[in-house]
């Protein structure tokens, strides 16, 4: 099956480049479905570039055998699969509209029911906290790692201040999900903010919606697959 789910995370950054949610940075994998103690991950690389012979095999310390660059923040990855044993996937990026609330106090909150997922809280990860006022802002080691999984707890999402956020979910078509609708859910707060009067949904609307939008993401992936290969053909045919 591990053939199967290397094409599925070559799908995988594909659609979140044609979401919007990554572009040249950021970097989505899968636990592996023969070992639970590694992960797929592309080498370092653009994720719209990635094909499955790009796709690395890594353990929870962030090693791989491949001698191809790694990216720098694997270890984002290794230290959640090792700290959460229900996530079987992690999407770190860089979406513009999310950016904001890592940023500010506001707190970042459901607003439609396709971002249900996020109503029983968003976690946050202040790299200031356990590493002082003079990094890249980058989790490029196993302790930076175990930090940010610590932040994230049982959460299913976590902003990073000046730099971005993660996602997590029991599969990889969800966490996609996740991550393309935490940063349509974060466009539409910022539109509305003007209005001041805005209703979010609740800890059992947000709940209810999850669960009901969790067995439908499979239409949204074959959409989001075939509306990336169409991009891929464009890509190749120039």
């Amino acid at each position: 099956m591990t053939q199967d789910l290397r094409t599925q995370l070559v799908e995988a950054n594909h659609i979140l480049f044609d979401q919007g949610v990554l572009d040249a940075f950021g970097h989505v994998s899968v636990r592996s479905d023969e070992r639970p103690d590694r992960f797929l991950l592309a080498r370092n690389m653009a994720p719209v570039l990635v094909t499955a012979e790009d796709v690395q095999e890594y353990d929870l310390d962030g090693r791989t055998s491949d001698r191809a660059p790694s990216y720098l923040e694997r270890f984002i990855h290794a230290e959640i699969y090792r700290a959460r044993p229900d996530v079987q996937a992690v999407v770190h990026s860089h979406s513009a509209s999310v950016i904001p609330f890592g940023l500010s106090s506001t707190p970042m909150r459901p607003l439609f029911h396709m971002a249900g997922f996020l109503a029983d809280g968003i976690a946050r990860f202040e790299i200031r906290d356990v590493a002082g006022d003079a990094t890249d802002l980058l989790v490029r080691d196993a302790d930076l790692g175990a930090e940010l999984a610590a932040s994230l707890g049982e959460a299913p999402f976590a902003l990073m201040r000046g730099h971005g956020s993660v996602a997590v979910a029991p599969s990889l078509p969800l966490a996609v999900y996740r991550a393309v609708y935490a940063e349509e859910n974060a466009a539409l707060q910022l539109r509305s903010m003007p209005l001041g009067d805005t209703v979010q949904l609740t800890v059992g609307e947000g709940r209810a919606a999850a669960d009901t939008n969790a067995g439908q993401v499979g239409r949204a992936w074959d959409m989001w697959r075939r509306l990336a290969a169409a991009r891929q053909q464009g890509l190749r045919a120039g």
